[in-house]
């Protein structure tokens, strides 16, 4: 979904514009060179930042402004308006800011201003400087080594991965990078020389086989042990595998990390055709990617309507009519009972024929460190609203975690990408004393096609869904309320509606 933002629009902020062409809580943008630049005005005071999105490139512009901050409408990533700071993930690169001057009654943009280089070892005093081992390499261990660097944490960060890659960005595995419409250099959240300047010991290939609590260690499946005063579990949720004859076939595949992704990807170059098993938001995005290659598809779910569970009948029937628009052919109501080469045989009695076969079936929460260590479950490890488990000095983030969700009032687990970045940077806070709740609303996006599915809030269960517009026309709003409260709200291409509903389930979570 990155967009290109280079080219010079609007007014040459170099040379000013008049301060009432800019009301107060009012967006413009324009350019200083070539660069693109927003300006927001809060009162007497007017911010000058990059007008892209950092995450993805989301035009701020189109965004949310709220006190000083700016939010993206893509994807719901924050910044600061006044450091350029990206206080929220999905984003973690911070925008360029330009210094501004009133003149009488125009107001200039000056020169982009330096940012201060982020050196690790810099917290200020009295902050925890111990050592953190953050295992696993996904959304939340990423997003917590970042933030604990950046907030200058001077104590080790050992950051243990039992992938073979650095971390990655996932959402794009299932969506443009395995439709081929996004480079490789978009995958890898950072460099890897991120890790080493910044001080993160990122280890690969690295299995935790027990945690010992009392006396601080991790051991590795190797019997080596690396000590720690604060832990972050972070192990995320591995994929559920078919367990009929013929699944362990090597043309049958998951799709979790960038290594299953890349042997997609080789095998699609020569396909066909393929069948993914499953209607979940991971296989009809690989439905969705695989059709961009013009990959003949069949998609085999139990589902009466694909993603009926979560967004509802409406939904569910736009989603399936959007796919067949653009070819997948559906078999509902069924499942693969066996594999056999090429073949797929049905409950219903059909055979399939693919060159390819993938399995989303849905995934599992990777809880087995939790309950050797005897850390508090409930079909997840049980933290409080710091994110901390039943053991002191240990945390849990992810698709691990189930919290108390501030909004809905429920303890919940949420298996989504936003999620487990938002609590990363949360539980870095947490380990450094800082005692920050978690009250971040759950947030994901999907895409199909040309079609970004929005959604804020979460609804396991719902008595009416409310729409607002047209769900055929890709114009619409879907509330989910339960007793007259809102839950959850779906939006397409309503990324205004999106973001206020966010803010205003965050503001009823803190009364």
């Amino acid at each position: 979904m990155a967009q290109d933002h280079s080219k010079s629009n609007g007014p040459d902020l170099a040379q000013g514009i008049a301060l009432a062409d800019l009301a107060d809580g009012a967006k413009l943008v324009g350019h200083c060179g070539d660069e693109q630049v927003l300006l927001v005005r809060r009162g007497t005071e007017v911010f000058a930042i990059g007008a892209a999105c950092t995450h993805y490139g989301g035009p701020l512009v189109d965004g949310l402004v709220v006190e000083e901050t700016v939010r993206c409408p893509w994807h719901h990533a924050c910044f600061d308006l006044r450091t350029g700071e990206a206080v929220r993930a999905p984003a973690f690169s911070p925008l360029a800011c330009w210094s501004v001057e009133h003149r009488g009654d125009r107001i200039f943009v000056g020169e982009k201003r330096k940012r201060a280089a982020q050196t690790p070892g810099s917290g200020g005093a009295g902050q925890f400087a111990g050592r953190i081992v953050i295992v696993g390499g996904g959304a939340a261990g990423f997003a917590a080594a970042e933030r604990l660097r950046r907030e200058g944490h001077q104590g080790s960060i050992v950051m243990l991965s039992d992938d073979e890659a650095p971390p990655v960005d996932r959402p794009n595995l299932s969506k443009d990078y395995l439709a081929g419409k996004a480079p490789s250099d978009w995958v890898p959240l950072r460099r890897e020389s991120f890790y080493a300047k910044n001080g993160i010991d990122l280890r690969l290939k690295a299995s935790v086989a027990d945690i010992d609590v009392r006396s601080g260690e991790v051991v590795h499946a190797d019997g080596n042990r690396t000590a720690y005063d604060r832990l972050l579990l972070a192990t995320g949720a591995e994929p559920v595998r078919l367990t009929i004859p013929g699944a362990d076939q090597p043309q049958v595949h998951t799709l979790r990390s960038l290594s299953d992704c890349s042997t997609i990807i080789e095998e699609a170059e020569t396909a066909r055709s393929a069948i993914v098993l499953g209607a979940s938001f991971i296989g009809l995005e690989v439905a969705a990617s695989l059709r961009a290659r013009n990959i003949e598809v069949h998609v085999v779910a139990p589902d009466e309507r694909p993603m009926e569970r979560v967004l509802g009948p409406q939904m569910g029937d736009f989603i399936r009519s959007l796919h067949e628009q653009n070819g997948v052919v559906f078999h509902l109501k069924d499942t693969a009972t066996a594999i056999d080469g090429t073949n797929v045989q049905l409950s219903s009695g059909l055979t399939l024929t693919a060159d390819l076969i993938v399995a989303g079936i849905g995934v599992r929460p990777r809880l087995g460190l939790a309950e050797k260590a005897g850390l508090r479950l409930d079909r997840g490890i049980m933290v409080d609203a710091f994110l901390e488990t039943s053991a002191p000095g240990i945390f849990a983030a992810g698709d691990i975690a189930r919290w108390p969700d501030a909004h809905s009032g429920e303890n919940i687990r949420v298996e989504h990408w936003v999620v487990a970045e938002r609590q990363g940077q949360t539980a870095a806070l947490n380990m450094l004393g800082q005692r920050e709740k978690y009250t971040a609303v759950p947030f994901f996006w999907s895409q199909h096609y040309d079609v970004p599915i929005n959604y804020v809030g979460h609804a396991e269960r719902w008595e009416e869904i409310a729409v607002e517009g047209d769900i055929a026309a890709k114009d619409c709003v879907l509330r989910f309320k339960r007793k007259g409260r809102t839950l959850a709200v779906a939006s397409i291409f309503r990324d205004i509606e999106s973001l206020k509903a966010e803010l205003e389930m965050e503001r009823q979570s803190a009364t």
